[in-house]
């Protein structure tokens, strides 16, 4: 694998991180990553709506709800997903032969895997790497574990913050993997984030909820939702503060701001880094009658094969945009109404081509690496962003050779 630059981060009081080679797929390289959390952690978890959800996030669902964990298991390359009744055994194997080691229940443990799909876990490999992890945890692992648990990304996905806390300065630290089969419908495809703050547990869901809905909930790649995604939040108390236990809390504020900008980093970070991807692309949608409305219109247009590959070839086919638009399922939509930019080049308006609209100016906006294209349906006072990417050769050659 290529050297990748060295990655700026904060330590958070309360976890410690391992990673290694277990060959689950890849050779030579790092797949397991083992992540400890002290004793009397808070922790909350968003999972994949997928109807087909892979065996480590059904025990991961489970086992949150037993007792707050002390470890998390993750590994790269086998998905566990779309293996039955066999997978769910092999996923609580996993967790039992860490158990066996550190003296905790299987339950403590959250299992998280990602890689290929229809494959049986190699319990046997993760179980002989274990005490190896277990005996180099370290606080400092967080860039490793970030390169460990990537599978297609090209580069790892790892942010920091700090903020006052209680008179105090708290660490919010955080990684992600991710770059295709990317539509989330809770979270990424698997994000870890920690904090040494003391935050209520059923506060502590609410704050990831809503920083999941203005981040990882707001992007997609291709307009597919993964079985295995998951994103998880520790909270340690490290720090000592009084637990953060709802919107009133002093430190409430932020906390969940530090927590929506490490999440909308990670996210943007994941689309920057989509499977051939060549454009950062959002997608702004404003005079909607609500935000779902804002929302259905903004993710039509980021999931249209044809605009993708426009946005590929830097071509201003404004009418590919016009008629995702108009395919939105939006009720009663006055077209004549409605007006388009590409950044701030007005290329639609009044039901077609604006007057002073021109090929030249709508080119120059599209050979920029990142485009706004901004959408007004003059039909009320709601806004959305989704955030996506081009479609390029490379997308499609990477996930012909994927399994190969």
């Amino acid at each position: 694998m290529t050297e990748q630059p060295a990655l700026h981060f904060h330590p958070v009081p309360g976890v410690r991180l391992a990673f290694g080679a277990a060959g689950i797929r890849y050779q030579d390289r790092n797949d397991l990553v083992l992540v400890e959390l002290a004793p009397g952690t808070s922790c909350a978890a968003v999972f994949t709506r997928n109807a087909f959800c892979a065996a480590p996030v059904t025990l991961a669902r489970a086992h949150l709800g037993t007792g707050a964990p002390r470890w998390w298991l993750i590994n790269a390359g086998n998905a566990n997903a779309g293996t039955g009744a066999r997978g769910l055994l092999d996923a609580t194997a996993s967790c039992q032969a860490l158990g066996e080691l550190t003296g905790d229940p299987a339950t403590a443990v959250l299992p998280f895997s990602t890689g290929v799909i229809g494959e049986h876990l190699p319990v046997e490999r993760i179980a002989a790497a274990l005490p190896r992890l277990l005996a180099q945890l370290d606080a400092t692992h967080w860039p490793a574990a970030a390169r460990a648990i990537m599978t297609t990304d090209r580069v790892p996905k790892l942010v920091s913050r700090r903020f006052a806390c209680d008179g105090r300065t708290a660490t919010l630290t955080g990684i992600a993997k991710g770059a295709g089969m990317i539509c989330p419908n809770m979270a990424t495809m698997l994000g870890f984030l920690a904090t040494d703050a003391a935050v209520e547990p059923g506060f502590l869901a609410a704050c990831l909820h809503a920083a999941v809905e203005r981040s990882f909930n707001a992007i997609t790649v291709d307009g597919d939702t993964s079985t295995n995604d998951a994103c998880v939040l520790a909270a340690t108390g490290a720090l000592g503060n009084a637990p953060i236990a709802a919107a009133v809390s002093p430190d409430y504020a932020a906390f969940q701001a530090a927590l929506d900008a490490v999440c909308i980093e990670l996210a943007t970070a994941i689309v920057r880094d989509a499977e051939g991807a060549t454009k950062l692309v959002t997608v702004r949608v404003e005079g909607a009658a609500s935000h779902a409305e804002a929302r259905q219109v903004g993710y039509t247009i980021a999931h249209s094969p044809l605009v993708k590959t426009a946005l590929f070839a830097s071509d201003p086919n404004w009418g590919r945009i016009l008629a995702a638009v108009g395919r939105a399922g939006v009720p009663d939509l006055a077209i004549a109404g409605v007006r388009i930019w590409l950044g701030e080049v007005l290329i639609v308006d009044g039901g077609g081509r604006a007057p002073t609209y021109t090929e030249a100016a709508g080119a120059a906006v599209m050979r920029s690496p990142e485009i706004l294209i901004r959408v007004a349906l003059g039909r009320g006072e709601s806004a959305a962003e989704i955030l996506t990417c081009d479609f390029s050769y490379d997308y499609v050659r990477i996930n012909a050779e994927y399994r190969s």
